[in-house]
């Protein structure tokens, strides 16, 4: 869609361009931006320009930029670096619950699908299982970390401040040696995620369960241990937050996800 509202681009190069004028917005992908009216907007700031790398091995684990495309983010299990990670299947497994063409994968980024924080931001859901921080560029130079569980408060809002922007999120070494289990479900084959829960065997026994899509933001489960099935679909029934809309009412959401949960439990406990 063409905003003709907007008269300018600007491609800033270093974060003090990133300061933003009155009407400006930050461009990431622009795979929403440009799908409705923003009459809103008279300019954008494309971070595209800032030349992060979409994806760096660190000494705590892996950086993934904002500005890191799906289709970059998909194809990371087939590098080298990836290697001996048993998580890193879950990249390409929550990039397929976003709902979208070839074309879109690669303009949608990691950072723009987390901070427009719609239930169904499989971004999202892939950050909060893994226990990622995001790491925020604050307007005054300093930079801020929160976790992508926290990071994302309900339907379309988020902890960030005017001016301040998502930089990258880090997963740390721990979560990215942990085996993994995705399910997803919606209410028609090219539906958006109706639920998408998440389980995470740690290297020491412990087990997280993230439920996201659902609910208007994500939840996660933690126990020291495989839990048994009652315990575990007791928690899912307790979550308190399940999202209304047309892709799923709250108690068909409740119900999934635990028969979800239960599925993934069972998966994990063979190798537990």
């Amino acid at each position: 869609m063409d905003l003709n509202t907007v008269a300018a681009i600007r491609q800033p190069r270093e974060r003090a361009d990133l300061a933003l004028a009155p009407g400006e917005a930050i461009l990431g992908g622009g795979s929403w931006l440009f799908s409705e009216p923003q009459n809103h907007l008279t300019g954008l700031v494309d971070l595209t320009t800032m030349g992060w790398a979409p994806i760096e091995v660190t000494e705590s684990g892996l950086s993934i930029a904002a500005t890191c495309t799906f289709t970059e983010l998909s194809r990371f299990e087939l590098s080298a670096a990836a290697t001996g990670w048993a998580a890193v299947p879950l990249f390409r497994q929550c990039c397929t619950a976003l709902l979208g063409s070839f074309k879109v994968w690669h303009a949608a980024t990691v950072g723009g699908n987390i901070c427009l924080a719609l239930p169904a931001g499989p971004m999202t859901s892939l950050g909060a299982a893994l226990d990622a921080d995001a790491v925020v560029w604050m307007p005054d130079g300093r930079d801020r970390r929160v976790s992508v569980l926290d990071f994302v408060t309900g339907v379309e809002s988020t902890v960030l401040q005017p001016g301040e922007v998502l930089r990258s999120i880090e997963i740390p070494t721990r979560t990215l040696a942990s085996r993994t289990g995705f399910r997803k479900i919606a209410l028609s084959p090219l539906g958006r995620s109706g639920t998408v829960v998440i389980a995470r065997l740690d290297t020491d026994g412990a087990v997280a369960v993230t439920v996201s899509g659902g609910t208007d933001r994500p939840v996660q489960l933690r126990f020291d241990a495989l839990p048994t099935a009652a315990e575990l679909a007791s928690r899912v029934h307790g979550i308190d937050n399940w999202y209304d809309d047309a892709h799923g009412a709250p108690d068909w959401r409740r119900a999934m996800s635990a028969h979800l949960a239960e599925q993934l439990r069972a998966e994990l406990a063979v190798t537990a």
